[in-house]
């Protein structure tokens, strides 16, 4: 299976249980952070968007994605992480590690999906790997 596929999988699959919540407070609302810019990481928010139809979810109708970009510059994943905790979200997604890092010191209360090229336990992401508790995501161990 190809690495987007995988990662837009996983973030439609994270939406399934909110549908309820979402249904009584209207349209789900997911919180997409990512440490690129919308250009440089547009295949894999291609696939994440691709991955939300095949689910029921087409942006826009049965759900509002709320994307913020650092372009880059790590300084600004804390300000956008807070900014997207202040909103009513139903599920978080991070693409990078210091993108799920700053989506964890910003105390989002949803759950949060991540893809991160560390070990998320050591990351301090979630405390285990078999109980992840609100997070969850896929790592790529390079060596």
């Amino acid at each position: 299976m190809r690495r987007r596929e995988f990662i837009a999988g996983l973030g439609t699959t994270a939406m399934g249980p909110f549908a309820a919540r979402a249904q009584q407070s209207g349209m789900p609302v997911v919180g997409f952070l990512s440490t690129r810019s919308p250009n440089e990481a547009a295949i894999h928010t291609n696939a994440f968007r691709r991955g939300l139809e095949e689910m029921g979810y087409l942006e826009g109708r049965g759900v509002t994605v709320e994307y913020r970009w650092a372009n880059g510059d790590y300084s600004q994943l804390q300000p956008l992480a807070g900014d997207l905790a202040s909103r009513p979200l139903s599920l978080m997604v991070t693409a990078g590690d210091p993108a799920a890092q700053a989506a964890k010191a910003a105390g989002i209360e949803v759950p949060l999906v991540f893809v991160v090229g560390q070990d998320p336990v050591r990351a301090g992401l979630v405390t285990s790997m078999n109980r992840p508790g609100k997070a969850t995501g896929v790592n790529f161990f390079y060596g």
